[in-house]
């Protein structure tokens, strides 16, 4: 199991040339990838493009690009465009966002959900492939050529957590990336049913990539108050809600690994056990000195590397 540093909305550096020296720094402390959400901030990709020359091979991926912002012609340029200045490290994770997000933010109608990933990977990966599609559906028509990329391959993995959308990400895209998913429901739901889709469609085992949040820390009271602080609003959203239930918990809260270094050690090792393939930790602060936290947390991370 890889292990990565996934950094969300928190944690992110607040102006662009601080964020690709963050994937530097990933790289030079000896952590396999970088992973950014793509919120309402500097774009994701043209962090990566940047980030590329500087470093040597750090893995980079999305987890995710809202489908509902980005015409699936104009997120193949980018992703190539950042493909080719990344030299070939990047994975494009994307997702459908949620329903509140994209009706009251986007002012768009959040429908049809499996039907529009399952057309939008239609034409995103012919175009990210052989560089031009032409396609019929009923959420899209398109006809496009894209030139003077020198670059075709693209790892594409879908945020997808319910049946339909796991089907969809083990038939038509390389695996999927969660966020607030548990090893229970990873063991008895995302596996099980990503892997069947997959190999029924001929296509190789999925990449499992589990976004996590994790604190090393010794006051496992300051770690869970910080946790509700953080994350609490995830539980506001019906796909994150159900994918709680499943895991047998109540809050956002209790999806965070929090403890002393033996503690969050075993708790990484069952995502191993049940067939993560890579690992996004998203480390938080704890307590009033929270640089010490997040050093014994990405100290604890590094260690692991390589090793699970």
């Amino acid at each position: 199991m890889q292990i990565g540093i996934f950094i969300t909305s928190f944690g992110i550096a607040s102006t662009l040339e601080g964020q690709v020296q963050q994937a530097v720094d990933i790289e030079t402390e000896g952590f396999e990838s970088f992973w950014r959400a793509q919120t309402l901030s500097v774009d994701a990709l043209t962090v990566f493009a940047l980030a590329g020359p500087r470093t040597n091979n750090l893995k980079m991926g999305t987890a995710v690009i809202p489908t509902f912002t980005r015409h699936p012609v104009a997120l193949a340029q980018q992703a190539l465009t950042a493909q080719e200045a990344a030299g070939g490290r990047i994975t494009l994770g994307i997702g459908l966002s949620h329903k509140s997000t994209v009706e009251q933010k986007l002012g768009l109608i959040f429908d049809r959900l499996a039907l529009r990933m399952e057309e939008y990977l239609l034409v995103l990966r012919p175009l990210l492939d052989q560089h031009k599609v032409s396609f019929r559906g009923k959420t899209m028509n398109v006809d496009a050529e894209l030139s003077d990329f020198n670059v075709n391959s693209n790892s594409v993995i879908i945020a997808a957590l319910g049946p339909k959308m796991l089907h969809i990400a083990g038939t038509l895209a390389d695996g999927t990336v969660t966020w607030m998913v548990g090893p229970k429901t990873l063991d008895t739901h995302i596996v099980p049913i990503i892997t069947k889709a997959a190999r029924i469609a001929g296509r190789p085992d999925p990449r499992i990539c589990v976004g996590v949040p994790v604190a090393v820390t010794d006051d496992r009271k300051a770690g869970t108050q910080a946790a509700i602080r953080n994350f609490e609003r995830y539980g506001n959203l019906p796909s994150y809600q159900n994918m709680l239930k499943k895991e047998g918990h109540s809050h956002p809260s209790q999806m965070a690994i929090i403890g002393n270094e033996i503690e969050v050690e075993r708790e990484i090792r069952a995502y191993s056990n049940v067939g993560t393939t890579e690992f996004l930790a998203s480390p938080f602060p704890v307590g009033s000195d929270e640089g010490v936290s997040l050093t014994r947390t990405r100290a604890l991370l590094k260690s692991l590397v390589g090793k699970i």
